[in-house]
């Protein structure tokens, strides 16, 4: 059995997507320090963070998810080294769930890491991942409710950081609970692997980081376009459909390359998020939890700086945004369309329709961007 066992769970929009590129990108290197990643791609931690929290949706994402966790749990059992399993969604987890999964892992030392930041940046980050994810909920009206299902990744349940530490943390003791804190924008852009790292036991000068992908985020305006592009989508309801098109080809495709202004919730709503997290962050403290970096890093600054609210964005602005949109997908539609009749007029089997190819470019997109993020819709 695995001697030590690292639950890498969330939160969301903390440095997740970039820690998960270089784990699974040194994969071999991290087997060959003794630490085990098991399965083939984070989309098995994906799934197995799914079978955890019972999600009966699994299933609709491919035959194999809800098997997932027993999968990575016959893996781990037979490693005798350090075991790592990461995905974000595992935050959302009922404290009787983690019992059952700590419970699993063969009398395992176990440690639980989260890594973390300001609550008022990581409900306004996380709340644009929503919009990328097909909804149009307002930014004020994000999360939609204080109650928190294992089954729901966008609410409080994955947010709260006290909550989830206490879920998780609930039969551990409090050095086995690792908060590891964004770096300072002062700081090297490495910091929080080298913490991480050093954390699971991972040497990382010997770890190749040159692949290292982070989910950005969209701008004001760009954001506001897709929250009302959304409302008029029809169809696109299968998470297939959502990750393919409105997240992959529309989303990161054409809106996030932008690089649009950053933005905030209203300032009414900046009060009570600020609120939260000083309590949020007074209970970390009081628990004495392991933290790595500086927790007053997890406070939010007294002033903080100017940023427009998605409601200012205006008609002249969308129409800027969404012509030049427009004319990309143009662009699309043109190249595909005269390779599509270059096929034909070739000697080969028959070309695949127009609509195919189109079809084809969005999941080529979204492939790329899931082949770095390993196929969820997380940090």
């Amino acid at each position: 059995m695995a001697r030590t066992v690292f639950f890498h769970v969330g939160l969301p929009k903390t440095g997740t997507t970039y820690l998960q590129t270089l784990l699974w990108a040194n994969k071999a290197e991290l087997g060959r320090q003794g630490v085990l990643l098991p399965g083939p791609s984070v989309r098995e931690h994906l799934w197995a963070s799914g079978a955890v929290r019972e999600d009966p949706r699994l299933e609709r994402r491919t035959p194999a998810a809800p098997g997932a966790w027993d999968r990575v749990v016959e893996e781990v059992n037979a490693w005798p080294g350090t075991a790592l399993v990461s995905h974000e969604f595992f935050a959302a987890a009922s404290a009787d769930q983690v019992k059952r999964a700590i419970g699993r892992l063969d009398g395992a030392d176990v440690h639980v890491v989260v890594t973390a930041r300001d609550t008022v940046s990581l409900v306004t980050a996380r709340w644009q991942e929503y919009v990328k994810n097909g909804s149009t909920v307002p930014v004020d009206g994000y999360p939609t409710s204080e109650d928190t299902s294992p089954e729901n990744e966008w609410d409080w349940g994955t947010l709260d950081l006290a909550d989830v530490l206490d879920r998780w943390g609930a039969t551990l003791p409090a050095d086995h609970v690792h908060v590891v804190t964004l770096p300072k924008p002062t700081e090297p852009r490495d910091t929080l692997w080298l913490r991480f790292a050093g954390l699971v036991g991972v040497d990382a000068s010997r770890c190749d980081t040159s692949t290292s992908t982070q989910n950005e985020s969209l701008g004001v305006v760009e954001v506001e376009l897709l929250r009302r592009v959304n409302a008029d989508l029809v169809g696109f309801s299968s998470a297939l459909d959502r990750g393919n098109w409105i997240r992959g080809y529309l989303a990161q495709g054409k809106l996030v390359p932008r690089k649009g202004e950053k933005f905030w919730p209203s300032p009414e709503r900046l009060s009570a998020l600020q609120e939260r997290n000083e309590r949020i962050v007074d209970r970390v403290q009081e628990r004495g939890y392991d933290v790595l970096g500086d927790l007053d890093d997890l406070r939010v600054a007294g002033t903080l700086p100017e940023r427009r609210h998605p409601d200012s964005v205006t008609d002249a602005e969308l129409l800027a945004a969404a012509t030049a949109t427009i004319a990309e997908m143009m662009t699309d539609v043109r190249r595909l369309t005269r390779e599509n009749r270059a096929l034909r007029s070739s000697v080969v089997p028959p070309a695949p329709t127009l609509r195919a190819q189109v079809v084809e470019t969005a999941r080529a997109v979204s492939r790329r961007w899931r082949a770095r993020r390993g196929g969820s819709s997380g940090a």
